[in-house]
């Protein structure tokens, strides 16, 4: 007993004064350690895999995209590179004033209002022709040299109307007439718009270059026209009193001393026979020409020397 004893004395007394690894005691080691945990080399090193536990995650597993966005500096954008998010700061992308400037000068798409813009209805409107429009007609429907001319552009208008087309969707159209008649034609217009009365087209006649035979070809409804007759005397379109309405399937039959017809617009023969039952036809029982005649005007279908069943005017 005494022996063993003596032995285990012996052992402590080596392991704490003898050498271990070339001489490196216990309390060596222990410092060596000590400085090594505290070592700024090791602070970007990974956690060791035995430092956390089967359940938990690591700190690079455990921060997700959005929390890695959200630590973004305040000012910079986020920029994907390589599906990372990476900052951007405002610098790396001036924004060049100039582009909003030139937004900002860029001409509205529908013109301002002239000031005595009258509005029977939405979409169904007169006004004054603003600058543009007289550039519009003038040299066309309006004459280039208007010093001697029976009009002047204070006495006309500019007005806007909706109507349904042949296949039933809603247009907007707009037509030029004498002052005394833009009222009427705003009313009569809405009332045709309301029961979805077809109308093919609504358009100035400059888009005809103010060709009347090339517009009514076209079945387009028109006013104003600063043009004469085949006698010389002006028309009741270029005082911007007469309106022609679906003109192809209502034309203009004229007859000639000889026996024959002149028929207008070319093409249109087939629709100078009122007694044939078609579309589009204006007689007396057409709610155009009912409207028209409760407006006060008068319909070239009464006339008797000729017949203009597109034909719909006023005096004043």
């Amino acid at each position: 007993m005494g022996i063993l004893l003596a032995l285990t004395v012996f052992c402590a007394v080596f392991v704490r004064c003898g050498s271990l690894d070339g001489g490196e005691t216990l309390e060596d080691i222990a410092k060596r350690q000590e400085a090594a945990s505290s070592s700024p080399e090791n602070e970007d090193t990974d956690i060791p895999e035995t430092a956390v536990s089967d359940n938990t995650l690591s700190a690079k597993e455990a921060a997700s995209p959005s929390q890695e966005s959200a630590s973004l500096p305040e000012g910079g954008s986020d920029v994907i590179t390589d599906g990372n998010p990476q900052t951007a700061s405002s610098s790396e992308s001036p924004q060049d004033p100039s582009e909003n400037e030139s937004d900002a000068s860029q001409p509205a798409q529908e013109e301002q209002p002239m000031e005595d813009r009258n509005t029977y209805q939405e979409g169904f409107y007169y006004e004054s022709l603003s600058d543009t429009v007289k550039a519009r007609i003038t040299g066309i429907s309006y004459p280039a040299d208007d010093s001697s001319a029976a009009i002047s552009y204070d006495t006309i208008r500019y007005v806007c109307v909706q109507y349904y087309d042949f296949n039933g969707e809603s247009q907007s159209g707009e037509l030029i007439c004498h002052k005394a008649i833009a009222q009427d034609l705003v009313e009569i217009f809405y009332a045709l718009y309301e029961a979805r009365y077809p109308i093919e087209k609504i358009c100035l006649v400059e888009e005809y270059q103010g060709d009347d035979e090339s517009s009514m070809q076209d079945n387009n409804t028109s006013c104003f026209n600063y043009r004469a007759l085949p006698s010389g005397r002006l028309s009741n379109h270029a005082y911007g009193l007469a309106i022609d309405l679906n003109p192809f399937y209502n034309p203009y039959v004229v007859p000639r001393k000889d026996g024959t017809v002149r028929i207008s617009p070319a093409g249109s023969e087939a629709y100078a026979d009122r007694e044939q039952d078609f579309a589009y036809k204006i007689d007396r029982e057409d709610l155009a020409y009912r409207l028209f005649i409760e407006h006060g005007f008068t319909w070239g279908g009464s006339w008797r020397s000729s017949k203009d069943y597109q034909h719909f005017e006023k005096a004043i």
